[in-house]
């Protein structure tokens, strides 16, 4: 059955936050592990502790005024024997005492689990953060009880099947003999206590099922599997227990022009031949700064990745933006008349150095390095 923690501090159940502090601090003098040594009241010491952890924080002492206990299950964690391995924990309960596999009720009031949700964002909702409301189908506690689970002034009894144990046991016969097993009560489900005149709206569970309207706020820099925690903002808990968390998963929609490496933005720029050679001025619509002129300058060649510092993603923790990488692609016309081929010629007899070649594609000795390392360079985002 659930503690007694305003016995342990001494104090009544409407007890203000006030005199629970005076009374833990009363007890902790007498008690302290420097002041009094007996291992007896060490042990008093732990438990007026857990006492006043408990009591003072408004959730946990809510189950407890509901009947339940928000400790219960704090220590039951780590696996172990009883009841991890297939019922080896009910072999130690039946030949070492009864102590191993013994489980003891679970509590009427549990806390709730925590739920997920998947949103959906563009690349400018990702860049600038958003606010959106959101419909969940979740547990709420129920308006016509409170979370008491009972119907008017009724109130749960100890379970007549397992005695307020939560569960029963039973002798089966086995290779080792008799052997004694526990399994969960299954006229009160473990919990040690039935509702004779349960709620009519949520059936003695203390929750019912609804529809919720949460606004949920996205910060700016989130990416695609990026997880926002919104707390207690999932189900309700059994018994009208703490609601657990509710997690908003982020899918990053792709982009039509932009491809995001992190914090920086990547996009590719189609210059024709004459602006590449003669440079120029482009104009980039940026996911957060709108128009943006991009400076292409004379001789750019094709695969040059030309750079905007700070237009790219604000990173989530700090807001200093990454860049924006503009990769030019050179644009040979394929159709010239007779005027553009003309004037081609002239511009190539006026130019006798410029011939083609063939060079390593490995670049060795070249300052610009070879054909392999720029592909390398344009695919790694630099």
């Amino acid at each position: 059955m659930a503690r007694d923690y305003y016995g342990l501090l001494g104090v009544s159940k409407g007890a203000s936050d006030s005199e629970l502090k005076r009374a833990y601090r009363k007890l902790a003098r007498e008690l302290h592990p420097d002041v009094n040594p007996d291992e007896a009241a060490q042990a008093r010491f732990t438990e007026i502790q857990l006492a006043y952890e408990v009591l003072s924080d408004p959730e946990k002492r809510r189950i407890v005024d509901l009947g339940g206990d928000p400790m219960e299950n704090a220590g039951a964690g780590g696996g172990g024997f009883a009841g991890g391995f297939g019922g080896l924990g009910d072999v130690f309960e039946a030949f070492f005492g009864g102590g191993a596999g013994s489980r003891g009720p679970i509590g009427r009031v549990r806390p709730g689990s925590d739920s997920l949700l998947r949103m959906r964002l563009d690349l400018a909702e990702c860049a600038t953060g958003v606010t959106k409301q959101v419909a969940v189908d979740t547990a709420v506690l129920c308006d016509l009880c409170q979370g008491k689970g009972t119907h008017g002034n009724s109130v749960p009894k100890t379970c007549d099947t397992c005695k307020g144990h939560g569960e029963v046991q039973s002798v089966q016969r086995s290779l080792l003999g008799q052997v004694m097993t526990s399994r969960p009560c299954p006229v009160c489900g473990g919990v040690g206590e039935v509702i004779p005149d349960p709620c009519h709206r949520c059936g003695g569970d203390g929750r019912v099922q609804a529809r919720r309207e949460i606004s949920v706020k996205i910060p700016a820099g989130v990416g695609d599997g990026m997880r926002v925690r919104l707390a207690a903002q999932g189900e309700v808990g059994p018994g009208g227990g703490p609601a657990g968390d509710l997690y908003v998963e982020v899918h990053e929609q792709p982009h039509d022009i932009f491809v995001r490496d992190g914090d920086d933005l990547h996009c590719t720029v189609s210059v024709p031949m004459f602006d590449a050679a003669l440079g120029t001025t482009v104009t980039v619509d940026a996911i957060i700064d709108g128009p943006t002129e991009l400076v292409i300058p004379p001789g750019t060649q094709p695969g040059a990745v030309t750079t905007l510092r700070g237009h790219g993603m604000p990173h989530l923790r700090s807001g200093v933006r990454g860049n924006l990488h503009a990769h030019v692609e050179v644009l040979v016309p394929t159709r010239l008349d007779g005027t553009d081929s003309e004037l081609l010629r002239k511009l190539k007899e006026h130019r006798p150095r410029d011939v083609a070649e063939v060079k390593s594609a490995h670049g060795a000795g070249s300052n610009n390095g070879g054909l392999f390392s720029r592909l390398r360079e344009t695919f790694s985002g630099r």
